[in-house]
């Protein structure tokens, strides 16, 4: 163990002394405290949009014609992002650079296939935002998520052309670190999303 992971020490029984709980980073803590905030946004979404499929009688309306195979998609191209970050944080413990960086740029990648159907998706369909109370709570949910997977993209693009810099690779890769959890927090937040709008419907 790194002595400069350990908080302090304590005095156990027969004075010996014992380790105290490992503390997170500062940038990891305040990303997770930050992901915390943006959890009860979209808790609120979802709770407009159960409250208001409880108050139509006909939910979706009868113009509204989803392609899920399509959504499916996109679904599949965030979980393998998702997952080739995990990748990616693992390869960048062990000094893999190259893995790393392909690893990184598939995820990039990937992210933005994702908003290309996502707004393919958008084009193709028969109704707006003001068309009525439907339109207006599936645009704002799909439209601020498609918003922080773009910020995600950004910052998956720092990360690629800069893993190896003190403020993104110091301190653990706390930098990293806290890039991989939004992104996971992205990819989590569409499952809710996409099972809520396209499956349940």
């Amino acid at each position: 163990m790194d002595p400069r992971d350990v908080v302090g020490v304590a005095s156990g029984r027969g004075g010996s002394l014992r380790p105290l709980a490992l503390r997170a980073h500062p940038l990891v803590f305040g990303v997770v405290l930050f992901l915390a905030s943006e959890l009860m946004f979209f808790a609120g979404l979802f709770a407009a949009y159960f409250d208001l499929r409880s108050q139509t009688a006909v939910w979706p309306p009868a113009n509204v014609h989803l392609n899920v195979i399509e959504s499916g998609i996109g679904t599949l191209l965030l979980a393998y992002s998702s997952g080739a970050m995990l990748l990616f944080t693992l390869s960048l413990s062990r000094k893999n650079w190259r893995v790393a960086r392909v690893l990184l740029s598939t995820a990039i990648v990937a992210g933005i296939a994702f908003l290309a159907i996502a707004m393919h998706g958008w084009s193709k369909n028969t109704f707006g935002v003001t068309s009525h109370a439907y339109g207006s709570v599936f645009y704002t949910m799909t439209g601020f998520h498609a918003l922080h997977v773009a910020v995600g993209v950004l910052l998956l693009c720092a990360l690629f052309f800069g893993m190896r810099r003190p403020a993104l690779s110091a301190n653990h890769r706390a930098g990293a670190e806290a890039i991989s959890y939004y992104w996971h927090f992205v990819f989590i937040v569409w499952v809710g999303i996409w099972g809520t709008i396209y499956l349940i419907r």
